[in-house]
């Protein structure tokens, strides 16, 4: 695996972020990222963080030592991606970063519904 740039670290208990991460994983090689799942052992040590906020959200993990995550991630990926500049200019709109902070939110508090292992009632008693 060619990881020049840096890894995405996916949760690979969540379908629909496996298919993602599958879909993706050409472009984001000819980019010189690589994929790791978050559940990999070495993964809390690589982005300095506690096994509680391990699975919060997925993360970007530069070469040059930079962290990203969430729509945080995803907007600095697609500004990596020639095609998906469109995407990232959209992101720096006024307002646009805390619309997609928040839909990046509700869909990692809520992917484990997708996966139909939804585990949301524990946390804030939301029902799907």
């Amino acid at each position: 695996m060619r990881a020049s740039r840096g890894l995405v670290f996916f949760d690979r208990d969540c379908s629909v972020c496996t298919r993602l991460a599958r879909r993706f994983r050409n472009t984001l090689a000819k980019c010189g990222f690589g994929l790791a799942a978050l559940q990999d052992p070495r993964a809390a040590a690589l982005l300095g963080l506690p096994p509680a906020e391990l699975l919060r959200e997925m993360r970007v993990a530069t070469a040059d030592g930079n962290v990203f995550g969430g729509a945080s991630a995803i907007i600095y990926l697609a500004r990596q991606i020639w095609w998906a500049w469109p995407f990232h200019a959209a992101a720096r709109l006024p307002g646009a970063s805390r619309i997609l902070d928040a839909g990046y939110r509700w869909f990692a508090d809520h992917r484990r519904c997708a996966s139909g292992t939804c585990s949301i009632s524990q946390k804030g008693g939301y029902t799907l």
